[in-house]
């Protein structure tokens, strides 16, 4: 191939010079990683569905062994310089862990080192014995047991559904590759910190795998218990990952063990930790176990005098990893304090960026009565003849002390209208205050939904709460499995706030206030696991009571796609203001105090007795049951999440749309010019796609489904009248008959299909692949619709001249 005049392109480079070098510096193949992908590339939303922006990809990574890289090469053309290629593969580096980045343009080499930032013209590449001596000074493994240990191998034994093995991804291979060099250092207390939905229990397996891989001090492989405070816990790490990994030697610990074997131990903290002289963990030695893997450690874990805490502290002989997506810092609870600071750390935010977590969106409805509160008439009595106490109530007390059951019954509605709109089989959870509350959210979506639990039974939607026990547990096994579609929606308090994985998970519901920044993580990282095989890829976070104001928080990480905010005014009208001085509405929430205060973490029911929220009930005062409450949605109005401005602020959505459309810097009659034309289309879809505005929404807002979307971005931008397709398809038939009928039946009868599929569906009917969907069946084949036209050219010709007129202006 003859080489440009900027000389080899980079793949011509990487096989002519790179590959050639590699070779001669003595790296086998099997240690080269060729267009190693990094990330999947973030999610986007699209007018119709999603598209992934393009992956990160490194040229080359040199890996010591599997999974372990420490270098990568960036090729650049033969006439550009090494340098040019810096910053993306010092990036990639970074990303992989990797202390070592070359770039090259195939005759000059400049190398990187990321401790230092030196960085060095070299005559080549390293050998694989010098690069990988200087790695373990590096990461200061000094000794030839602390190499082994960090050199051992992953476990293959986990598939992939097209049988392939299931290997790290690149932030999951950094978490295990650190912790095992930092327990190879002599660390004893190590933290990883990984988003929900980002694999920590599959990493906790393969750390296990490489520690097994070599044997421990003493010559045999190491003794390990994996604890968690919930049972699904345990059971989906056995079943989806140790059992798979390590078969006979996997154990489910009750009661007492023969304590023979290398086993790897599953225990439920709360009866392992007993109460009074009842301790079971003392039938093991202390220095019994090499290795005790903490699960969700923000929890019982971080609290000083824990019940389960003196597990730890009795097991300390052992190293010890904590594994969570929410440490806490609190006066009583402190998470760095037993297991010190994070080995890794890998945000939603970044999940989210890479493409590894679905993105959000987040659609905020206020009601009348959380706005203006509610004050009872003197002497109103509640359903049970008790006198209501008189004060304004406030959603700190709705459904602690006030139950007004027409609130339930109002979010129930809107609930069930936005899932006729989308999805009414998307698997949905409902967060409530208590289960008293669970259990009348439960009746009212059933009753908001007769006519699909006809069909599916009252199992359409499911309470699953501590309170429910064994039939709790069994419902929420059917929910999550991704087999299934009933029950579609589960309501719930707080138990649902564990690790639990729900991969078709598309909507989270939060009727309940909650002020705990681990427990809002918690709850907003169930839906954030992807599952392609079912087209999710994103999912939705519809809120009730302002929780989302967290997302203000610098604590919290990740920013959603979408923002939007459903408020009418008292009457139900639609308005469009937003409040600049508190765009959020913080404001208006009262914190927490007294016995309503949450402590960090939120009230977790443990699911071997659900005792927390039964004390919790029993605790609180009377709760008034009051209707005849009139409830609307202050709903209806957009707002949006604009990425330029580096944090969540809330727009106008209207007026959003019309600074995008303006950014075209086109006229109406430009603007409509482009739209007639089916590559302007293509163009102005993707321009609107890559803002973030989908049709759907745009119609929504205007309230005009039957409008096309140019109409839609008319009067967005400048307030021109809305017209109907349908319309658009009669001014047609009206002021263009000479066109129609220059036709002769055959294709007239084509074009005339044409005009009634656009008044039904949209523009999408007027491009020529329209004509291959089954609407147009009855009329032939593409074939056999272009020789009614007399070829395709003319059939071309027709469908665009017929475009044009669509969007004449008149």
């Amino acid at each position: 191939m003859t080489p440009s005049s900027h000389g080899p392109a980079e793949d011509e480079a990487c096989r002519q010079f790179v590959l050639p070098a590699l070779d001669r510096a003595g790296w086998k193949e099997q240690q080269i990683r060729v267009q190693y992908r990094i990330t999947r590339g973030r999610i986007r939303a699209t007018a119709r569905l999603h598209r992934q922006e393009r992956p990160l990809i490194a040229d080359y990574v040199l890996e010591h062994s599997d999974g372990l890289p420490i270098a990568v090469i960036g090729a650049k053309r033969l006439l550009r310089a090494p340098a040019d290629g810096f910053e993306q593969v010092k990036r990639y580096a970074e990303l992989l862990d990797a202390p070592f980045a070359y770039a090259t343009n195939g005759q000059l080499t400049s190398e990187l080192q990321a401790r230092t930032g030196k960085a060095r013209d070299v005559p080549g590449f390293p050998s694989p014995e010098a690069l990988w001596a200087r790695y373990l000074k590096d990461r200061e493994l000094a000794d030839d047991v602390a190499s082994e240990l960090a050199s051992a191998s992953l476990s293959p034994a986990l598939r992939n559904w097209d049988g392939t093995p299931m290997m790290p991804r690149y932030y999951q291979q950094v978490a295990i590759n650190r912790t095992v060099q930092a327990i190879a250092r002599g660390g004893r207390r190590l933290l990883l910190v990984l988003a929900a939905g980002t694999g920590k229990t599959f990493v906790a397996a393969q750390i296990v795998a490489k520690l097994r891989a070599r044997d421990w001090p003493g010559g045999r492989k190491p003794r390990v218990l994996y604890v968690a405070d919930h049972n699904i816990l345990l059971d989906q790490a056995i079943d989806g990952y140790f059992e798979p990994m390590f078969g006979d030697a996997v154990r489910r610990l009750r009661g007492e063990d023969t304590k023979t074997g290398p086993h790897i131990y599953f225990a439920l903290c709360q009866p392992l930790a007993g109460g009074g002289d009842e301790r079971p963990y003392l039938q093991f030695q202390k220095d019994y176990f090499d290795l005790v893997i903490v699960d969700e450690c923000h929890r019982g874990s971080a609290a000083e005098g824990a019940a389960w805490r003196a597990i730890l502290e009795y097991f300390a002989p052992a190293v010890q990893i904590g594994l969570t997506a929410t440490p806490i810092s609190a006066k009583d609870a402190d998470t760095y304090q037993h297991f010190g600071e994070p080995v890794y750390e890998y945000s939603l935010a970044r999940g989210i960026d890479d493409g590894f977590l679905a993105p959000y969106r987040v659609r905020r409805v206020r009601m009348n009565v959380d706005l203006t509160g509610r004050r009872p008439d003197p002497g109103q009595a509640d359903h049970y003849e008790r006198e209501i106490p008189d004060k304004l109530y406030g959603p700190r007390e709705y459904q602690r002390v006030l139950a007004t059951l027409d609130r339930t019954e109002e979010a129930a509605r809107y609930l069930t209208d936005y899932l006729k709109r989308t999805n009414r089989l998307g698997k949905t959870i409902v967060f409530c205050e208590n289960s008293d509350h669970a259990a009348r959210m439960t009746r009212a979506l059933l009753d908001a939904n007769q006519d699909i639990a006809a069909s599916h039974g009252q199992d359409y939607a499911c309470r699953i709460t501590a309170l429910d026990g064994d039939a709790g547990q069994g419902w929420l096994e059917k929910f999550r499995h991704v087999e299934t579609q009933i029950p579609a929606i589960a309501v719930t308090s707080r138990p649902l706030t564990t690790g639990v994985d729900i991969p078709t998970l598309r909507n989270i519901v939060l009727f309940q206030v909650i002020r705990s920044m681990p427990e809002f993580k918690q709850i907003t990282g169930l839906g954030t696991r992807l599952f392609p095989e079912d087209q999710k890829f994103s999912f939705d976070i519809i809120d009730f009571v302002e929780a989302t104001r967290l997302f203000r928080d610098p604590a919290f990480d990740g920013s959603p796609m979408r923002l939007i905010r459903d408020e009418t005014d008292r009457d139900g009208n639609i308005v469009n203001t937003v409040d600049d001085k508190d765009p959020e509405g913080i404001d208006q929430l009262a914190e927490p105090s007294g016995q309503y205060a949450e402590q960090e973490g939120g009230l977790l029911a443990p699911d071997v007795t659900g005792q927390d929220e039964i004390d919790l009930l029993l605790a609180s005062p009377r709760m008034f049951h009051v209707d005849g409450v009139p409830v609307i949605p202050w709903g209806l109005a957009f707002y949006v999440y604009d990425p330029a401005d580096g944090g969540l602020k809330l727009r106008d959505y209207g007026q959003y749309v019309r600074d995008q459309v303006l950014r075209l810097r086109l006229d109406p009659g430009q603007l409509l010019a482009q739209w007639a034309q089916a590559i302007g289309r293509r163009a102005l879809r993707d321009h609107l796609a890559d803002s973030q505005i989908t049709t759907e929404e745009l119609a929504e807002w205007a309230g005009r489904p039957d409008s096309d979307v140019i109409d839609l971005l008319l009067y967005a931008a400048w307030e021109i009248p809305l017209l109907s397709r349908a319309q658009r398809r009669q001014r047609v038939i009206a002021c263009h008959q000479d066109f129609l009928l220059s036709f002769p039946p055959e294709p007239f009868e084509v074009l005339d299909k044409v005009l009634d599929q656009y008044a039904a569906h949209g523009a999408e009917e007027l491009d020529v692949a329209a004509l291959r969907s089954e609407s147009y069946a009855e009329l032939g084949t593409v074939s056999e619709i272009e020789r009614r036209f007399g070829g395709s050219t003319r059939l071309r010709e027709a469908m665009d001249e017929l475009s044009e007129l669509v969007y004449a202006i008149i």
